[in-house]
Parts: C-alpha cells; sequence; structure tokens
C-alpha cells in the first residue's frame, strides 16, 4: 500500500529546515501545513492540540506505529521518530547512538537557543542591548569552536551522517546574522560545504519557500514581534 504523505505544520525558519531535510533524505512524502508564526497561526486551537507548546515544527504521520496516526512536536523528538521509522541517519548501535544523541541534545540545548538569542539582541530587539548582544554573540562564537574541535578528525558530528548534523545545520547557515565569521573555524566551514553540497539539503532547506512572500520583517513588523516576543501563560 502506498505510504500515505506525512503533515508537516512549518515555516521556513532554522527549526523548521531540520524537519524538512530529513524528510527529503529519507525520500519520505509530506505535505506542508503552513503555520504563519509572525500572524499567531500557532496559537489555533487545531495546531495546539498537536503542539502543546504552541510553536512549529510538529508533524502527524497517518501511517504510524500499528498503522494508526500518530502527532510528535519537538524538532528533536521529530528527528528521532522519523530515524527509527526509517532506520536511516540515527543508528541502532548503542555506541553510535549515544554519539549521535549527545550532539543532537547539544543542539537543541546549546547552539539553537544562544543563536536564537543572538540573533533577538543583534536584529530584533528595539534597543540595542550591549550586554545581550555580547554574551550571546561570544556564546554562539564559544559553540562555533566546540564544533570547529569536534569536526578536526571525522567528517561529520557523530563520525557518519545524521539527525544531529541535520540538526545543526540550519542554525549554522545565518552565521553571519549571529555576528560570526565561519573562516575563523576551517573544520565547521568544510562542515559547512559538506552540507551545502547534500541535494537533499539543499532541497530541504528549499521547501516552503514561496511561503516567504508572506513574510515579515520581524526587525520592523511591530504586529509580528507582538506576537513572537514577550508571550506570556496562556489561561486556560
Amino acid at each position: 500500500m502506498p505510504q500515505r504523505p506525512i503533515e508537516l505544520y512549518y515555516w521556513p525558519t532554522p527549526n523548521g529546515h531540520k524537519i524538512t531535510i530529513m524528510l527529503e533524505e529519507c525520500g519520505l512524502p509530506y505535505a506542508i501545513e503552513p503555520v504563519n508564526i509572525g500572524r499567531g497561526d500557532q496559537f489555533k486551537p487545531e495546531f495546539l492540540a498537536i503542539s502543546p507548546n504552541n510553536r512549529m515544527p510538529a508533524i502527524v504521520d497517518p501511517d504510524g506505529p500499528g498503522g494508526q496516526p500518530i502527532s510528535v512536536f519537538e524538532s528533536g523528538a521529530i528527528l528521532q521518530y522519523l530515524g527509527r521509522k526509517t532506520g536511516r541517519f540515527y543508528p541502532s548501535g548503542e555506541r553510535e547512538r549515544v554519539a549521535v544523541e549527545e550532539w543532537l541534545y547539544w543542539q537543541m540545548a546549546n547552539l539553537g537557543p544562544n543563536a536564537g538569542n543572538a540573533h533577538h539582541f543583534r536584529n530584533y530587539a528595539p534597543e540595542k542591548v550591549p550586554y545581550g548582544i555580547d554574551r550571546f554573540t561570544n556564546e554562539v562564537n564559544r559553540l562555533y569552536g566546540v564544533m570547529n574541535l569536534r569536526l578536526a578528525d571525522r567528517p561529520y558530528l557523530a563520525g557518519e551522517y545524521s539527525i544531529a548534523d541535520m540538526a545543526a545545520y540550519p542554525w549554522v547557515r545565518p552565521y553571519k546574522n549571529q555576528g560570526q565569521d565561519i573562516a575563523e573555524f576551517p573544520n565547521l566551514e568544510q562542515w559547512y560545504q559538506r552540507m551545502r553540497e547534500r541535494p537533499a539539503v539543499a532541497r530541504g532547506v528549499k521547501a516552503g519557500e514561496e511561503l516567504r512572500s508572506e513574510a515579515y520583517n520581524l526587525a520592523t513588523d511591530k504586529d509580528a514581534q507582538k506576537v513572537l516576543f514577550g508571550q506570556r501563560a496562556r489561561k486556560g
């Protein structure tokens, strides 16, 4: 029986690109369901039903375990799920899997949040806060150094190409917006070029490109800033 498309709730951001890259690498059929995060789509009840943290990406796999649909939110969890589903880019051997998970969780806990904060303070904050700019620009620089050392004797973060690389690459792509010069990190730069040259990576980054015409200039769009920044707890 033909595999039904995975529903991908998506907007073209680094976290969204992680999943399109993996889907393209695995050759899985998928259908993009746009979630315009600058216009508040992430707060719609039907999206919150599958992503209670009101963050994209999320997926619904109609051919989940036991042939029943399953929804998954959080980009790292989605990558692991797809890796288990396909048996690709997420090894089954314990030592190899631990290495992949170390670098996947490193991206989720370190590279992504700190790069995001560097973007915020450097490009989007309504006031220039020198401490915030320096704090996160320097931390991203440190993290790039960690990757550079790791890649000194291996082509990819866990040795073989894996979901750890798919998670990290979209957050390195906008290195200039993070105040970084990738040429300072030769091993990282070579890894970056290897990633760019993978056809599935290029397709994953391009996926949903037409949505960018609906995008907003986050540096100047006050309505989008209100939606994305300064959120507090939802009541009920």
